[in-house]
């Protein structure tokens, strides 16, 4: 079993990798190997709805983070994607990868058991957890629960580590995201088979 955790921050070792940090030592205890990959700063391309990507699974901006993710989700059996909040809502620059990512190879990842956690100062926490998922429901990805919004409350990791319900609600996620991997791998069979997409346009 391979987690990958995505630290959507531009900080490699701020709160969002505190939060990640906490999921993946749950996940060791109960048998997972993880990895927690890191965005970076280096600028980030929006989508332009190209289309290329279609014939080659790659995104044409290969510049950033984007290409390199799409190949670390492909081999994971799990994913964990972390954000600071901003504004109310994820970084952006993260959403800007992940719209690449999930145009590029949505396919690829179905049936992968997903979450995402999230990290603010006080407020937006509940807006960004949403914002996020809907890349994992928009994709026939499993969502791995918890015991609470999965959200930490601080300004700084020494914080972010006073939070014990947040933390509790960390280590909760990844036991559970531990076992539904198991269930997974013992009832592959059971996987339900997906039909092909239709589109329905409301203006005709």
């Amino acid at each position: 079993m391979r987690v990958l955790l995505i630290n959507g921050s531009p900080h490699p070792k701020g709160c969002t990798y505190t939060a990640l940090s906490e999921v993946a030592k749950a996940l060791k205890e109960s048998g997972a190997e993880t990895e927690i990959f890191w965005i970076g700063v280096k600028p980030v391309y929006g989508c332009t709805a190209c289309q290329k990507c279609a014939k080659t699974g790659k995104c044409v901006f290969g510049g950033d983070a984007c290409n390199e993710l799409i190949d670390r989700m492909k081999n994971a059996d799990g994913i964990v994607i972390g954000s600071p909040v901003y504004y109310g809502g994820p970084n952006g620059a993260l959403c800007a990868l992940l719209d690449r990512v999930f145009y590029c190879a949505a396919p690829d990842f179905a049936n992968k058991p997903a979450a995402c956690v999230v990290s603010c100062r006080r407020g937006g926490a509940t807006a960004s957890f949403d914002r996020l998922n809907k890349y994992f429901t928009m994709s026939n990805m499993p969502v791995v629960t918890s015991q609470y919004w999965n959200c930490v409350h601080g300004n700084t990791p020494d914080e972010v580590r006073k939070d014990r319900e947040g933390l509790q609600t960390m280590r909760t996620l990844g036991r559970n995201m531990a076992w539904i991997l198991k269930a997974l791998k013992k009832d592959k069979a059971d996987i339900p088979a997906h039909e092909e997409p239709v589109a329905t346009n409301f203006i005709r």
